[in-house]
């Protein structure tokens, strides 16, 4: 691989980083019923899988957490810190550190849109879901079953998440690719 080819890449993975930082700017959708919205973030964190491939799209998302765990505002609703990072919610952001590598690895070869989408899905939704149900039982002192159920409401959104960022890098993968 050429020095020009990763500075592309890197390049890339900068970018990146900024859609993260972006799409945590956009407003939580509320549900109402639970008081933690629906955010754009983590569509972002698929895309960095699904455009950059395991090794550059973890280098974005750890160089997002590494940013967040040093205190700038970047998640959604402005919020940052370790405290983020360690409480209820930060099994779900931890699990973005690991999202891309599975994504990437899932999708590195030439796959039709629905085996893309079917392993964005697996990984982006399902996983992170997961993921955050355990940290978030450990963390509030709540039954894994409860934890997992809270969830349940996510997952029509995060599909929808799933879907668009499956489209989208099946049609910039190529030219960003070429």
């Amino acid at each position: 691989m050429t020095s020009r080819n990763n500075l592309e890449k890197l390049i890339l993975a900068a970018l990146l980083v900024a859609i993260i930082i972006v799409l945590g700017l956009l407003p939580g959708i509320p549900l109402g019923i639970i008081p933690v919205p629906i955010i754009f973030q983590n569509m972002g964190i698929m895309l960095a899988g699904l455009l950059l491939g395991p090794r550059y799209g973890s280098l974005a998302t750890v160089t997002f957490v590494l940013l967040v765990a040093l205190g700038f505002p970047f998640l959604s609703g402005g919020n940052s810190g370790m405290a983020t990072l360690v409480g209820p919610t930060g099994g779900y952001i931890l699990s973005w550190l690991l999202v891309p590598i599975f994504i990437g690895w899932f999708t590195r070869q030439k796959t039709s849109f629905w085996l893309t989408f079917i392993g964005t899905w697996l990984w982006g939704v399902l996983f992170a879901d997961i993921c955050g149900s355990f940290w978030l039982a450990y963390q509030s002192h709540l039954n894994l079953g409860v934890a997992l159920a809270s969830n349940l409401i996510f997952i029509p959104g995060d599909t929808i998440k799933a879907l668009l960022a499956s489209l989208i890098a099946h049609k910039l993968k190529p030219v960003i690719w070429r």
